[in-house]
């Protein structure tokens, strides 16, 4: 007889927290990074980040309303998105970009897949790498106090020394590690994103093995690789995408296992294309590629199965 429901092996897990706790919880994370890119960007950080979650509440607005489906735009998800896009594009990006990245974001990234729940990859980082192709010089153009420059990574991967790469900075690793540098709006700080992390960790809406394992590879890789492993882990987005997006419970593996396997591919991707691409960063392009490796390792990594009847039936 055939079924029409297929329940997965337990254990399962069952819990009172709602979607929408959840993604306010990670807002609420998110806020140290948002602060950190406030005080260095200034207002312009504020009139990006409206900019784009405004737009995200809008579009998937319209397109639930278009589908005849339930309102669910203001039940955190869509704000997130918002939030997360601006975080990956430069404070000065344009304006126009930023819409239209975000309108890519809600479409393509997530609305077509059925919406939350249901998406393939980050939503975000779709946004993201269609601004990308689309606009590269607008996606590569960083600014740090008002005057356009290079982010580190872009400027070792040119040769550029270190020390003009970071604006006068006294110590490379505290400057970096603080955010006092050039970079994307909130990838900046790795203090202040690691604190949301913690924050993520503290209530267990994240596995701690992610990031842990993620920033960890990086670090031995690019060492091995004869670059400078600290100034690897706390340049970029890698913190960011550790935290924030490997971590995202609908296109990351359901098991332990295949969540540990997922972070050691995203890691070795990103110190692959740090160290011998053409792009000094890697971490967004990285997520996407193994967004699309899930369903492989969770068909290939399942949990033990309790119970069940051996070959001579006992």
């Amino acid at each position: 007889m055939s079924t029409i429901l297929k329940t997965g092996p337990a254990p399962h897990i069952r819990t009172a927290e709602t979607v929408e706790s959840v993604m306010y919880d990670v807002i609420i994370a998110l806020i140290p990074a948002f602060a950190m890119a406030v005080y260095t960007f200034g207002v312009r950080a504020l009139i990006l980040t409206a900019v784009s979650v405004l737009t995200c509440i809008l579009t998937e607005y319209l397109c639930q309303k278009a589908l005849k489906r339930d309102i669910e735009a203001f039940d955190g998800s869509a704000i997130l998105t918002g939030i997360l896009f601006a975080f990956v594009v430069p404070a000065i990006m344009p304006l126009q970009y930023v819409v239209v990245g975000n309108i890519v974001a809600i479409t393509l990234g997530k609305m077509v897949y059925g919406g939350l729940g249901h998406n393939i990859f980050n939503p975000a980082l779709v946004g993201r790498a269609f601004v990308q192709a689309s606009w590269p010089v607008a996606i590569t153009t960083f600014a740090f106090d008002g005057k356009a420059g290079a982010t580190v990574l872009d400027a070792m991967k040119r040769g550029i020394p270190l020390s003009d790469a970071l604006l006068e900075n006294t110590n490379q690793y505290i400057d970096a590690f603080l955010g006092q540098m050039g970079g994307c709006l909130g990838e900046t700080s790795s203090l202040a994103l690691l604190l949301g992390g913690a924050y993520l960790i503290y209530k267990k809406h994240i596995d701690w093995k992610v990031p842990a394992v993620m920033i960890g590879t990086v670090f031995v890789l690019t060492w091995a690789m004869g670059a400078d492993p600290l100034m690897q882990i706390f340049s970029g987005g890698l913190f960011l995408g550790a935290f924030f997006m490997a971590t995202d419970m609908v296109t990351s593996p359901t098991t332990s296992k295949g969540r540990v396997v997922f972070a050691l591919g995203l890691g070795i991707l990103i110190s692959l294309i740090r160290m011998k691409g053409g792009y000094p960063e890697g971490t967004a392009y990285a997520i996407l590629i193994m967004n699309g490796v899930v369903p492989l390792i969770d068909r290939y990594i399942r949990p033990k199965k309790f119970g069940g009847v051996s070959k001579n039936g006992k």
